[in-house]
């Protein structure tokens, strides 16, 4: 196999290895988006479902990342990343399957709704988790902005257009039928992951006796995220952030819209496929201002551009058109930070993170900072019930806004580019064995 530099800028649309594995993304994200519509709609229609039952659907697909720190450190174990992905991907394309074959046969229930939910984001925290390590010997570092930027791109695009696509699909074919083209995509993808050859960490060294246990490896991915200064400053940054726009949250922006600021649900439908163009265009743009700007002021523009738009929506007023476009500037803004945000500090998280540390500091990551999340949209639907919707986003926005003071005395902000000489020496206190190891 050639070798190529792994910390050399190539060309990621010459990067055969690369276009197959961000196809297998791009056609899975579609996916997601159609499952996102077709699976609430079928526990809706065929059962009847309370808005409080359809809620535990998403809630069920949250909570693996709750042990999302143990799974990493067992992940980090294993030698076979890419297969781990594999096995992710066709254990989701087999959880959707179940559910219209279960539906043809007249015995689909709201128990086997809430079990595939649970096995989808079990799933999908299993590939999260084996993703790391696979993702730097894939992508050379100087390319990592532009990777992640190609990768949040079609996830962006995903949203522009895969609800219309689902709702197509849901009209034309029934939502069990469109659920199994989601299956498709998974497919679909572990085939794409499965032809990308890469040159996998080895497993950890020793014997199994003197290995450490689960628990310990668990606690030493944390021990990492808190005791290195760039991880520690943008996991309390991304997790401030998580927990104020949750407690803003879609569904509250949608009922103050409607509610408070008078807008009809498809005027509403306009302002939201608006900010996912807004998304779109941060991702596209995302490597060109880091370039411009540098990664880590980037960074701590995207954590306050985010957020701090809600706050246009929650003080619109004035005629219709007035309302309607405040809504929409803030979704067109927020989305474009928050691509501005996830593009830069996912790069610069995989050029910091030790190549034996990578799963279990994912998985650290993730309980943290996903975890925090539902906790955020109960304190928001309190803060609603007891002060009322306009003040309760206004919080949101100056509250997720404040996660700036994270970044700021952190190295973060002062970091450029993900050149080796330019991280090792600003981002960690411990060994640098941060560089990617050449295949």
């Amino acid at each position: 196999m050639n070798n190529p530099d792994r910390t050399a800028a190539i060309s990621l649309w010459r990067d055969r290895r690369f276009r197959r594995f961000w196809a297998g993304q791009s056609v899975s994200q579609f996916g997601d988006r159609i499952t996102e519509l077709a699976l609430p709609l079928i526990a809706i229609s065929a059962l009847n479902a309370s808005a409080n039952q359809v809620a535990w659907l998403t809630a069920l697909i949250w909570t693996p990342n709750l042990l999302a720190i143990f799974l990493g450190a067992w992940v980090d174990h294993r030698a076979h990343k890419r297969r781990l992905m594999i096995l992710a991907d066709l254990v989701r394309a087999a959880v959707l399957l179940s559910v219209p074959a279960a539906y043809l046969l007249g015995v689909v229930t709201l128990g086997q709704l809430y079990a595939v939910a649970l096995l989808m984001g079990a799933a999908g925290v299993l590939f999260n988790t084996a993703y790391p390590p696979f993702f730097v010997r894939l992508v050379p570092r100087a390319s990592y902005v532009d990777a992640n930027s190609k990768l949040s791109a079609s996830r962006s695009a995903s949203y522009v257009a895969g609800p219309a696509i689902g709702g197509a699909l849901v009209q034309a074919l029934t939502a069990p039928v469109t659920i199994a083209v989601d299956a498709l995509t998974f497919l679909a993808s572990a085939f794409l992951v499965g032809r990308v050859s890469v040159h996998e960490f080895p497993a950890a060294s020793g014997s199994a006796a003197a290995a450490p246990s689960l628990l310990q490896r668990a606690r030493e991915g944390m021990s990492f995220v808190v005791r290195h200064p760039v991880l520690r400053a943008a996991l309390g940054c991304a997790a401030t952030v998580n927990f104020f726009t949750f407690v803003a949250g879609s569904g509250l922006i949608v009922l103050f819209a409607n509610r408070s600021l008078g807008l009809s649900a498809g005027v509403i439908g306009i302002a939201f496929g608006i900010g996912a163009t807004g998304s779109l265009l941060g991702a596209v743009f995302a490597p060109k201002v880091s370039r411009r700007f540098g990664v880590g002021r980037s960074i701590v523009v995207g954590a306050v551009l985010f957020p701090a738009p809600i706050a246009i929506a929650a003080a619109a007023d004035g005629p219709l058109w007035l309302r309607a476009g405040a809504l929409a500037a803030a979704e067109f803004l927020s989305g474009f930070g928050v691509m501005l945000f996830d593009v830069n500090l996912n790069s610069l998280q995989a050029a910091v993170i030790p190549d034996g540390m990578r799963s279990r500091v994912a998985g650290a990551y993730s309980t943290i900072n996903y975890g925090i999340r539902p906790v955020g949209a109960i304190v928001g639907g309190l803060l609603a019930t007891f002060i009322g919707l306009r003040a309760t986003l206004l919080i949101a926005a100056v509250g997720g806004a404040l996660s700036l003071l994270w970044l700021l005395p952190s190295p973060i902000p002062h970091i450029r580019s993900l050149a080796p000489n330019n991280t090792a020496d600003t981002t960690g206190d411990t060994d640098d064995d941060s560089r990617p190891v050449p295949c």
